[in-house]
C-alpha cells in the first residue's frame, strides 16, 4: 500500500466507528445472496444475533486504525486464524469475501466511495488477506507436522455419552479409522460439523476439549439450552443431547485455539469459570495435576445450583489428592446444606473469599459468559493483578476488548 492509500483508510475510521455494523450486515446479506452455499460454513446463529456482524465490524475498524502497522494486530490475527483453520477455511474463501466486501463499501457509501477510496480499500483488503491466509498456512502446516495431526474434517465415533449434570453431557470421541489423535494443548477446542434439519444446512460449532491431553480421544462437554425460544446455537447443542448416541459418527477438525496453558508454566495458576466455561479450564487443571505442578493452583467456579454443577465430585477428588489445589464454588441458588458445605452464595466474587489472595506472580485464566468475564477481569485488576497475566476465552465471535 502507498502512504496516500494508508491516509485514505485512516480517514474512513470515523465512518467505520459509526456505521461499521451497518456495512457488515449489508456485506453478509450480499455475500449469502450470491453464495448461499457459504451458509454451510458460517455460524447462522451468530448471524441472526448480529454477533458475527459486530465482531467483523470491530475487526475491520481495528485494522483501519492500525493500517500503518498491521503487525500489532498479530494476537488478533492468531486468534481468528485458529478459528478459521478449525472451520477449514482456505485462501479461495478470501477471494469471495474480498469481492463482496469491496462491492459493499461501494454500494453502502455511494458517491462517497470515490475511485481512490475503493482502490485504497482493495489494496488494504489484499494486504489483510495475505496476512491472514499466510498465518493460517503456518497453522495448517503445524497441524500436519504434529504427530497424529491432520487438516480438514475427519470422522470420529462417539464411544461414550455421559451426563455430567442436569444440563451438561460429555461425549468421548475416538477416530473411526482406529488411529491416534494429536495431543491438544490444554484450553484448545475442536470444531464439530452436523446437519441441522431446521435450517437445512450443515453447521459447525466449536467445543472446548474437557479432557486431559492424550493420543486416544477427545472429550467435549456440551450444555443443553433451555427455554421456549432456542436460537440456532442452542438447537445445535440440544441436537447433540437428543440425537447423538454412542456409536454415531461425527466429523471434527484437529484441535485449535490460542487460549492455552503454556508448556512448562513455572508459576501459580488460578482458573476462574462460570457455567459451561469450566470446560477448557478442566483440561488445564487435569494437565497441571498430571504434571505435578509445583506451585499453588486455585479453582474458582460459579453456576446456578448444585443440579447444574458439572464435574463437582471430580474436582473435589482431585483436590483431596493434590495438596497444592484449592477450590471454591459459588451458587446463585444455594441450599442451606450447600452453605454448610462451604458453598458461597451469589455471583462469583473473589473479594468474597477470605482465603483468596490475588498473587501478582500467578497466571489467571477466565472463561464464561461475557458479563462474567468482564466482572472477573475488573476484580482481578482491582486486586493488583497485571492485565498481561489475565487470559480469557469468550465463546463465539469475540466482541470483548479488555486487554
Amino acid at each position: 500500500m502507498t502512504k496516500d492509500q494508508e491516509a485514505l483508510i485512516t480517514a474512513t475510521v470515523p465512518v467505520l466507528r459509526e456505521n461499521g455494523v451497518l456495512l457488515t450486515k449489508y456485506f453478509y446479506n450480499r455475500m449469502f445472496t450470491h453464495h448461499p452455499e457459504l451458509k454451510n460454513l458460517f455460524n447462522m446463529g451468530n448471524q441472526k444475533s448480529d454477533k458475527q456482524q459486530t465482531a467483523l465490524a470491530l475487526a475491520v475498524l481495528a485494522y483501519a486504525e492500525n493500517i500503518a502497522n498491521p503487525m500489532v494486530l498479530l494476537p488478533v490475527v492468531d486468534r481468528i486464524g485458529h478459528k478459521h483453520v478449525s472451520l477449514d477455511i482456505r485462501p479461495e474463501h478470501y477471494i469471495i469475501v474480498g469481492k463482496h466486501l469491496i462491492a459493499s463499501i461501494q454500494e453502502v457509501l455511494g458517491e462517497a466511495a470515490t475511485p481512490a477510496i475503493v482502490d485504497a480499500w482493495t489494496a488494504a483488503y489484499q494486504q489483510l488477506a495475505a496476512l491472514m491466509s499466510g498465518h493460517e498456512a503456518g497453522i495448517y502446516q503445524q497441524k500436519t507436522n504434529t504427530e497424529y495431526g491432520w487438516t480438514g474434517w475427519r470422522p470420529f465415533v462417539v464411544k461414550q455419552k455421559i451426563a455430567e449434570s442436569a444440563e451438561i453431557t460429555s461425549f468421548y470421541l475416538y477416530p473411526s479409522d482406529g488411529g491416534k489423535v494429536a495431543s491438544h494443548q490444554p484450553g484448545q477446542f475442536i470444531s464439530l460439523r452436523t446437519f441441522l434439519p431446521e435450517l437445512k444446512l450443515n453447521q459447525a460449532r466449536q467445543y472446548s476439549i474437557s479432557s486431559a491431553p492424550n493420543n486416544e480421544y477427545y472429550r467435549i462437554s456440551v450444555k443443553r439450552e433451555l427455554g421456549k425460544e432456542i436460537d440456532t446455537n442452542g438447537m445445535i447443542s440440544n441436537r447433540r443431547h437428543d440425537h447423538v448416541h454412542e456409536g454415531d459418527v461425527l466429523e471434527i477438525t484437529a484441535p485449535s485455539g490460542n487460549f492455552v496453558l503454556a508448556d512448562g508454566l513455572d508459576a501459580p495458576v488460578t482458573l476462574i469459570s462460570g457455567g459451561v466455561g469450566l470446560t477448557p479450564l478442566l483440561s488445564m487443571l487435569q494437565s497441571l495435576i498430571s504434571n505435578d505442578h509445583q506451585h499453588p493452583v486455585t479453582w474458582l467456579h460459579g453456576c446456578r445450583n448444585e443440579g447444574v454443577h458439572a464435574f463437582k465430585h471430580y474436582v473435589e477428588a482431585m483436590a483431596s489428592g493434590f495438596p497444592n489445589l484449592a477450590h471454591y464454588t459459588f451458587y446463585n441458588e444455594p441450599t442451606e446444606e450447600n452453605k454448610q458445605a462451604g458453598i458461597y452464595a451469589g455471583f462469583l466474587d473473589i473479594a468474597g473469599i477470605p482465603e483468596f489472595n490475588a498473587d501478582p506472580n500467578a497466571h489467571y485464566f477466565v472463561c464464561g459468559p461475557a458479563v462474567f468475564i468482564q466482572k472477573q477481569y475488573r476484580d482481578l485488576l482491582a486486586a493488583g493483578v497485571d492485565k498481561d497475566r489475565i487470559y480469557f476465552e469468550e465463546f463465539g465471535p469475540q466482541v470483548l476488548s479488555l486487554n
